[in-house]
């Protein structure tokens, strides 16, 4: 089992679809789909940092194309009361994780003081094509992962010096 990370699929989004570059909103879907797909197994455990869909639970169905166990980091556009609905295509919910003592998963990064003495390193979305010049933040959005999830062990390689 392997672990990857990614966030901002904004499932169902058209205007979204078109500011990415895609044709459709299908195109970006099959696109999202197929990157998955390609990387993940069933027994994968995969952390969305947020922005499932934009604050509708009608297109949360394209979440069972995609494989492996997923975890949600809720992000601005997911809303509070479709997490039961959310909960029958996944398999957690939260508002940030501490994870492997060193990373704090979050949608939003973090003001850099909330680093300080906690946490290494903030693996977040949110920011889309935007990143922060500072090595502590790691953005995990489709945009900058080519709407491809990154396995844990990479992100590791190319963005920390633990």
């Amino acid at each position: 089992m392997s672990v990857f990370f990614i966030s901002d699929l904004h499932l169902g989004h058209v205007n979204m679809a078109l500011h990415r570059g895609f044709t459709s909103i299908d195109d970006m879907h099959n696109t999202i789909i197929t990157n998955w797909n390609k990387i993940i197994s069933k027994i994968d455990c995969i952390y969305i940092l947020g922005d499932i869909t934009m604050e509708k639970s009608k297109d949360y169905y394209l979440l069972d194309e995609l494989k492996g166990d997923k975890n949600i980091v809720l992000g601005n556009h997911d809303m509070k009361q479709h997490v039961p609905e959310l909960l029958k295509y996944v398999q957690s919910v939260a508002g940030m994780i501490n994870y492997k003592k060193e990373f704090i998963l979050t949608h939003c990064p973090v003001y850099p003081s909330e680093l300080e003495f906690r946490f290494k390193y903030n693996i977040h979305g949110h920011t889309h094509e935007n990143s922060i010049s500072d090595k502590r933040y790691i953005n995990v959005t489709c945009e900058q992962l080519n709407y491809t999830p990154i396995e844990f062990e990479d992100l590791k390689n190319k963005y920390c010096k633990l």
